[in-house]
């Protein structure tokens, strides 16, 4: 059952990392310097190091800064592009080190693709749509949620997984219902 839950965990960071890279990285990092509740590997453990948790501290202040300022944050979209891949691979192969049949390899490219699928969602259809309605006025409520919807995703991920994997399965239904909706009010052209 443990790695069970260490599997929906990771999906839980993962799809956190998609949102904001340091909320979960930082969350992780302190609880599992902390509690036992995470047990990270040898190979993650430099994550509950001091100097690891300061930079977090310090990155997580300036990406929240970035993303309330308008035309400051749509580059910042741009530079989180990699930045929150690269932490939900890191989230995922981590957060998965009870499972040992799990590749590390395999783990990392899940992590990748979660945090980044969340990611291009947000910035490719979430944002331009926000900004485009609201004369950019909305980026900055939208900016909050998310780092709010981060967090909580992240410290349920790691309390209650199970949570967690329901939640995901039940927003990326209705993301799906959303688009199929929009998809059949579009006109339909002649012959296609």
């Amino acid at each position: 059952m443990e790695a069970i839950g260490g599997v929906l965990s990771a999906f839980g960071l993962a799809a956190s990392a998609g949102l904001n890279a340091y909320v979960p990285l930082f969350l992780v990092a302190v609880i599992a310097r902390f509690t036992d509740w995470i047990n990270l590997g040898p190979t993650w453990e430099p994550l509950t190091s001091w100097w690891v948790i300061g930079v977090l501290v310090l990155l997580g202040a300036v990406e929240f800064l970035a993303d309330k300022i308008p035309a400051v944050n749509h580059a910042n979209d741009v530079l989180q592009t990699f930045v929150r891949p690269a932490a939900g691979a890191v989230l995922f192969a981590a957060s998965t080190n009870v499972v040992t049949d799990i590749q590390p390899v395999v783990a990392m490219v899940a992590g990748l693709l979660i945090a980044g699928g969340v990611h291009v969602a947000k910035s490719a259809a979430v944002r331009p749509a926000v900004s485009a309605t609201t004369a950019g006025v909305g980026n900055v409520p939208i900016s909050i949620a998310e780092d709010v919807v981060a967090t909580i995703l992240s410290i349920l991920a790691i309390v209650v997984p199970v949570v967690v994997a329901a939640l995901i399965i039940v927003i990326t239904s209705f993301v799906v219902w959303l688009l199929y909706r929009r998809a059949r009010r579009l006109p339909q052209t002649p012959g296609a």
